[in-house]
């Protein structure tokens, strides 16, 4: 697979990356042992980033376009996120309850369709 597809599954920033990992095409078995036994820089970027936005986004309880709204549009490190999560910007406070909002109304509507269609739960 593709550096940009592996990392994306793996929740990594590409360009945080070694070249040596950005540069090659990954194969499924070499995929599997990233994912067994990650390596010391794979470890490192999962603890401290940068991380990529939808981890970004993860992190702090939004969307990607939350972010987007807020004028984050570049990875960010494990230490920007706390220091977002310590000190929320107003931004960061509005798109954390839109997000609360949507999840909600996804699961009542989840929860109406599973009331009466029982074959929802199949």
């Amino acid at each position: 697979m593709k550096p940009a597809t592996a990392a994306k599954k793996l929740g990594i920033y590409l360009p945080a990356t070694p070249a040596g990992f950005q540069e090659s095409a990954i194969s499924r078995a070499e995929f599997n042992e990233l994912q067994a036994n990650p390596p010391e820089w794979l470890t490192e970027l999962r603890r401290n980033g940068p991380h990529p936005r939808p981890e970004v986004a993860r992190k702090l309880n939004v969307s990607v376009s939350g972010l987007a709204r807020g004028g984050v549009t570049e990875a960010l490190t494990t230490a920007e996120i706390t220091a977002l999560l310590e000190n929320p910007p107003q931004w960061l406070v509005e798109e954390r309850a839109t997000q609360a909002k949507v999840r909600a109304e996804a699961k009542r509507i989840n929860g109406d369709s599973k009331a009466t269609n029982p074959k929802a739960d199949a």
